[in-house]
Parts: structure tokens; sequence; C-alpha cells
């Protein structure tokens, strides 16, 4: 039995809260979502961490948004870097983003985060995971707090398709891909 307490409402009228909840992490944990890498600098630290809330929100100017749990070293690493940088992966690297669901573990001169080779995004500074199929570079615009997480808004600055994969048709990660999901 769940601590009901720890439980977020609202609930409909006369619903079981833990029966209500279970229900709602599945449905949410369906909608449809990628699986991306956030890379952060700031300070000499930097990290890459594996992050689905991120979409397209506005197309002019381009504005790219990516929900962080406050918590995160990212979350820390983007505000004082005030920039981001999106690593899009194929759908061949699953098992790679579960190394970065932890702080990355920084070897400079192999220039690697938990052993995977990155590079520097052109712009921003921030890493982007060499492999990547594509990545996008942005100086962050503004932040928005919301609870566990705060919403970082960036302006795209430097967009390109990567070294490895450089097929605009390339199939990317998304979460039903893996056995991940988002706690919803």
């Amino acid at each position: 039995m769940a601590d009901i307490s720890k439980l977020v409402g609202p609930f409909p009228d006369g619903a079981d809260p833990e029966a209500y909840d279970r229900i709602r992490r599945r449905v949410l944990w369906r909608l449809p979502t990628g699986l991306f890498l956030v890379g952060s600098s700031a300070g000499g630290g930097r990290n890459l961490m594996t992050a689905n809330l991120v979409a397209q929100l506005c197309v002019v100017p381009k504005l790219v948004g990516v929900a962080v749990e406050v918590t995160a070293r990212t979350h820390e690493l983007i505000e004082a870097g005030g920039s981001f940088a999106l690593s899009l992966l194929g759908r061949g690297d699953r098992a790679l983003v579960r190394k970065f669901v932890k702080p990355a573990v920084d070897d400079r001169a192999a220039r690697t985060l938990n052993g995977v080779a990155y590079f520097d995004a052109p712009v921003s500074g921030a890493p982007v995971l060499a492999r990547a199929v594509a990545y996008v570079d942005c100086r962050l615009e503004r932040t928005i707090a919301f609870g566990s997480h705060s919403l970082f808004i960036g302006e795209v600055v430097d967009a390109a398709f990567g070294s490895v994969t450089t097929a605009e048709d390339a199939e990317l990660l998304r979460v039903e891909d893996t056995r991940m999901s988002y706690g919803g």
C-alpha cells in the first residue's frame, strides 16, 4: 500500500487515491515523447543528463523548452551557465541513456562523460554527445519554476546533424524504446 500522503491530487470525487494514481501514471507514461541528453556547463563543471520533457515551444524566435528537476546537477549548471545543448539520439542508443540518469563523471583529458565521447557545442560550450544524430545549442532566455521542475526556455543559437549520422530521416530514440518511464 502506498503512502497516500505522498500522492499528488487532484483526485476525482469518490475515487480511491491509490488506484487512481496508478491509472493516471500509466496513462501519462503513454504520452509519446523522445529521450534526449541535456548538456550543461558552468564554472568548470559539465554534465549530460537523460531527459524526456523537451519540446520546441516557438517558431519565431526559435525557442526550445526543457524541464529539469530542481535538485538535479543539470539544473544548477544551466542556471549558472545560462545555456544548454540537446543531443538527439538514434534508436540504437537506448542502452546509452541509462549512463546519464545520475551526474556524469567528466574525464577532460579523454573528453568523455561517463566514458562516452562528447564535444563542446560551438556557441554555449555545453557538452554534446559525439555520436548524437543531431544537436541543438541554446542560450537560456527564461526560467519558469513549476514545483518539482523548472522549465528552461532557450533560444536556438546553433543546430546541426551529428558526425555519426547525418541522415535527416534517422529514427530518434523514444521512451517506449526503453523500459524507462517518467513518473507521471
